[in-house]
């Protein structure tokens, strides 16, 4: 029986091997430093550069597969990009090299990031993507202390090559074309010829069409995410083709133009640049603080790959429901800032502030190092509730444009992630990471005052800019 790989599926693949590949190699850290003669601003570009091209790289696959109607071709292409740019980290002498190198990486990785931003339940939907991403930063740096302890860091790179041979293999086999035109999602078409290429739909009803009597829950077509229309016997439906557009990689980052995508990509920007921040400085601080060998680093990292996993899904239990209970409330009236619910707030204001903190002053006054597995483990649990709340009401904000609103905040935050990490091995090697953490927290509980204009803010500012809510 012959293998196939469903859209889910790929989700998974493309959400873990991003966060995967990003720290597969932090255990070895130090031994390559060594090993490279590498300063640590060089070494630090290696894992900064690496989230940056991780938001460069969507923008344009995506912009790729929308103009050409492709995705498994962009899944099998970005692997193999992936595996030849894993084997060169694995043979660099320079670390300069390894730096354009891990950019590459980041390119190949983020062609396998897929989309989810077109279902109904979507704090649902995106626990379970979340829960991929974090998966893999939950698992590479067990895996990688292992291999390195064992190996040598150099083997970490090799693995991620015959990983990615596997992915290959895997979905050259079993994965179909999964590309779909959003125009037409869960629509039923009474035609007899295939689509080709983009389409638009226009509902034509002859004069004695009655759609008012029509029920709601009587309708066979859905047109867009959010509107639906009921269609009689006498309905038909013309297609017509789209104007071919130009190939723009970056037109949606035009969508930060808009006030409330701004705040919100601000915010999710900053929370998880926290988290990424301090993945990358636990190497060098449990080595000095510690004398943790390879293994022990990587082992350590499972408190945060469970706070990730456990915060995801709670999210996803309460996101929908907590987004159900407020419509209720109001009647039925449906308000996109109702996706930032409840769980988000302490998760910012609480929770990832005395993570931080905890984390930073344990190390700083040498407590033991489980102070701070425990203190990241609930940096990374609030972090889930603030993110998967800002991320779902993105998409719900902007009807129609998911994807691309996506890309562009998954830019900014990428961007934060990467400046974040550059400025903090200098703030920990010059006042230590406990005053650090003070930084970190103190921009956490600032910038969730940006969440809360939205939430109060948001219709005005959405009005505005011509995404309203419509009357149900």
């Amino acid at each position: 029986m012959a293998v196939v790989v469903d859209q889910s599926q790929a989700n998974t693949v493309g959400s873990s091997l991003n966060g995967f590949c990003s720290t597969i190699y932090f255990p070895g850290l130090p031994e390559l430093t060594l090993d490279l003669q590498a300063s640590p601003m060089a070494v630090t570009l290696t894992t900064s550069l690496f989230i940056l091209f991780g938001g460069i790289g969507p923008i344009m696959w995506a912009s790729i597969s929308d103009f050409y109607h492709i995705r498994r071709f962009i899944y099998l292409v970005s692997l193999l990009i992936f595996v030849a740019a894993s084997i060169g980290c694995a043979l660099v002498t320079n670390v300069w090299y390894l730096v354009v190198l891990r950019c590459i990486q980041s390119i190949g990785t983020s062609g396998t990031i897929a989309d989810c931003w077109e279902i109904t339940e979507r704090g649902s939907a995106f626990s379970f993507l979340f829960l991929g991403q974090f998966l893999g930063p939950l698992i590479g740096p067990v895996a990688g202390g292992g291999i390195t302890s064992g190996l040598g860091w150099r083997f970490t790179f090799w693995f991620c090559a015959a990983y990615g041979v596997f992915l290959f293999l895997f979905l050259f086999v079993g994965l179909p074309e999964t590309y779909r035109l959003d125009h037409v999602w869960n629509t039923e078409l009474p035609v007899h010829r295939e689509l080709e290429g983009p389409t638009m739909i226009t509902l034509v009803r002859s004069e004695n069409d009655d759609i008012g009597s029509a029920k709601p829950e009587d309708s066979k077509y859905r047109l867009g995410e959010t509107s639906s229309v009921a269609l009689t016997s006498r309905s038909t439906v013309s297609i017509e083709p789209e104007p071919k557009t130009k190939l723009n990689p970056f037109k949606s980052i035009a969508m930060l133009k808009h006030m409330f995508v701004w705040l919100i990509a601000v915010q999710t920007g900053i929370c998880f640049g926290t988290m990424f921040t301090i993945e990358t400085i636990i190497p060098d601080l449990y080595a000095h603080t510690y004398r943790f060998e390879s293994w022990q680093t990587g082992l350590s990292f499972l408190g945060a790959g469970i706070g990730n996993v456990l915060g995801s899904f709670v999210s996803g239990k309460l996101s929908d429901r907590l987004l159900k209970r407020a419509r209720a409330q109001r009647g039925g009236v449906a308000r996109a800032e109702d996706r930032l619910t409840l769980n988000a707030w302490p998760g910012g204001y609480i929770l990832v502030p005395l993570g931080v903190l905890l984390f930073g002053w344990a190390i700083n006054m040498r407590f033991s190092v489980w102070v701070s597995i425990v203190g990241f483990a609930i940096v990374c649990f609030g972090m889930s509730q603030v993110y998967a709340a800002g991320s779902a009401y993105l998409v719900d904000a902007i009807p129609g444009k998911g994807a691309s609103v996506t890309a562009a905040s998954n830019l900014f935050r990428m961007s934060m992630a990467c400046i974040l990490s550059l400025v903090a091995k200098p703030i920990v090697d010059s006042i230590g990471p406990g005053y650090l953490a003070v930084v970190l927290a103190g921009l956490n509980i600032t910038s969730m005052s940006l969440y809360a204009i939205v939430k109060f803010k948001g219709p005005v500012m959405r009005s505005r800019a011509g995404y309203g809510d419509s009357p149900l």
